[in-house]
């Protein structure tokens, strides 16, 4: 496994992170024991959940992804072998905390005494803000439209001076943000350094083959402010496993489930895109799986690739893209694909 620094900090997180979101739904307690198991064998010691999984998010599954968590580390006494991250949920979910939630301190008090006390510790990583409190684009919007009626929103200062309370106390040991854009990540940036207020280590966005988005505005931040990529949907949502290929439908995959949640990956440009990678990967002799994690893997904006499985050949063959490298020749491919296909599920 190789590893890179979350930030500037002096953590060293494992290239390869463990996405948690199915366990409590299509995963149980003790396939997902299974997997983090296996992960820390093979050297992954970064893994990233939030009180809101598991996924898709719902009233009688909120939570039980942190407990599954909670109980792993009492069960193998190994709370200090991991790099552990999680997540407050922001606004618009009327099942939390009343429906009204955001990121006052009061808010983020009670979330991250949840998230200890259902993942059986006193201490969170690396604590994160799931999306933004404000309106912007994120979950698939690429394009900013502004809302003259959004309302409120606590600013960036707040949240910050918020955040840096926990961190006094010992709670969370550092922040990120997740679903972010380039004026989020700047503010939060630019405040932290004038009012000497936590820095921003990471931002967990959405990026893969078929959404390179990031690239366009934040990846020359994440570079120069060592404010890196944790990059989430690698495969985006298993199309770029190619279990998907050819209008296939796996029982009791994702799509199968839940297709309805993840229709920016189902568009016909992406679905031409896939295709297009999937003839790349065999062309050089590796699956769809493994040329698509190693491409995520290889980006130096990229501090850990968040990948998830609901099955141990899935995780086995997440965690060997790690051993894939790949050349100037193959990436240039990529790019003349990328190019007549750009970014077809952002």
């Amino acid at each position: 496994m190789n590893y890179k620094k979350l930030g500037n900090t002096n953590l060293s997180v494992s290239t390869i992170s463990l996405g948690t979101m199915t366990w409590g739904e299509q995963n149980s307690q003790e396939e997902a024991f299974e997997q983090m198991n296996y992960a820390l064998e093979k050297g992954v010691n970064f893994f990233d959940t939030a009180e809101l999984y598991a996924v898709p998010p719902k009233s009688e599954t909120f939570g039980k992804t942190e407990e599954i968590i909670g109980n792993w580390f009492i069960n193998k006494k190994n709370r200090k072998k991991i790099i552990l991250a999680s997540k407050i949920a922001g606004p618009r979910c009327e099942w939390i905390r009343g429906g009204k939630n955001n990121y006052s301190e009061k808010k983020i008090q009670e979330a991250i005494d949840g998230s200890l006390k259902r993942l059986k510790t006193d201490y969170i990583d690396l604590y994160q803000l799931h999306w933004p409190e404000r309106t912007a684009n994120f979950f698939g919007k690429l394009g900013y439209e502004h809302d003259e009626t959004e309302g409120e929103w606590n600013d960036f200062e707040s949240i910050l001076r918020a955040l840096e309370k926990f961190i006094k106390q010992g709670k969370i040991r550092y922040i990120g943000i997740s679903n972010e854009t380039p004026y989020g990540l700047s503010k939060y940036l630019e405040i932290s350094q004038n009012k000497n207020l936590p820095r921003v280590m990471s931002v967990q966005n959405a990026y893969s083959l078929v959404n390179r988005t990031y690239e366009v505005g934040l990846a020359e931040i994440s570079v120069r402010e060592k404010s890196g990529l944790l990059a989430y949907s690698p495969l985006a949502a298993g199309y770029l496993s190619g279990k998907y290929m050819n209008n296939n439908m796996p029982k009791d995959s994702r799509m199968h489930l839940f297709g309805d949640m993840w229709k920016r990956y189902q568009d016909p440009r992406a679905i031409k895109a896939y295709e297009e990678y999937n003839l790349l990967a065999k062309e050089i002799g590796v699956s769809l799986t493994e040329l698509s994690l190693a491409f995520v893997n290889s980006r130096p904006f990229v501090t850990s690739n968040i990948i998830g499985a609901t099955s141990m050949d899935q995780l086995k063959e997440n965690i060997g893209s790690i051993e894939v490298e790949l050349n100037k020749e193959i990436i240039d491919k990529i790019n003349l694909i990328h190019k007549n296909n750009p970014n077809p599920s952002p």
